[in-house]
């Protein structure tokens, strides 16, 4: 990338830097009693624009080779608080915040980047058995402190993508020939989700002890 190119791309960072911070003052404006839709398309927007810029800036460092990209999503994920656990039959993994909406349009590859390299390295430690005929649960657990509202339908939500991130580490195959998903929601502390991988056979005791430690809807698929 020659100079010229490379401060052209920066200038449009500036920009969208100047856009976002537009956009957080207008949030901090905003009653979000008063004006909870209003309040949910700037938050958006401001997400959005976030991610577009961290994906911006990290094609800069790809382009000019100032870090090999395996160890800067690495960081990423440590960054974003990207994290797994193992106790030999389960593997769970936590991604930061709650999975986007289908209808917006997002640059998944904000959390599916670092989430690809991050696993492959933690594999590379932590060996985990391929799951061959498995349940993957998704919970999305939720900031008891805001709204009941936010809480979204199962259907509406990206989790194929994050599905097609993982399964080739971990899964025989991701049909349902040989893999079912479960889909519940909880309240907690923070937003974030949490991925666990299972064979079907554990999955009963694992449901029993979910129920026994939280009472919230939940949706088999």
């Amino acid at each position: 990338m020659d100079s010229t190119e490379l401060l052209q791309r920066i200038e449009t960072i500036e920009d969208g830097m100047d856009k976002l911070k537009n956009t957080v003052f207008a949030m901090k404006m905003t009653d979000i009693r008063k004006y909870p839709a209003n309040y949910e398309e700037l938050s958006t927007d401001a997400a959005l624009r976030a991610e577009r810029l961290a994906c911006q800036l990290r094609n800069i460092i790809f382009a000019t080779d100032i870090l090999p990209k395996p160890e800067y999503m690495d960081r990423a994920a440590k960054v974003q608080g990207i994290q797994f656990d193992t106790d030999g039959s389960i593997l769970t993994i936590r991604l930061p915040g709650l999975l986007p909406k289908r209808k917006v349009r997002t640059n998944i590859g904000y959390i599916n980047d670092p989430l690809y390299y991050s696993l492959k390295s933690y594999l590379a430690e932590h060996p985990v058995p391929v799951f061959v005929n498995c349940v993957v649960c998704f919970i999305q657990v939720y900031d008891r402190k805001l709204p009941l509202r936010r809480i979204r339908d199962y259907d509406n939500m990206e989790f194929k993508q994050i599905l097609d991130t993982i399964s080739p580490f971990v899964l025989k195959d991701d049909s349902g020939l040989y893999c079912d998903s479960y889909h519940t929601t909880e309240l907690g502390n923070e937003d974030y989700t949490s991925v666990n991988i299972m064979e079907k056979s554990v999955f009963p005791a694992w449901l029993r002890s979910m129920k026994e430690q939280i009472s919230d809807l939940s949706e088999i698929s």
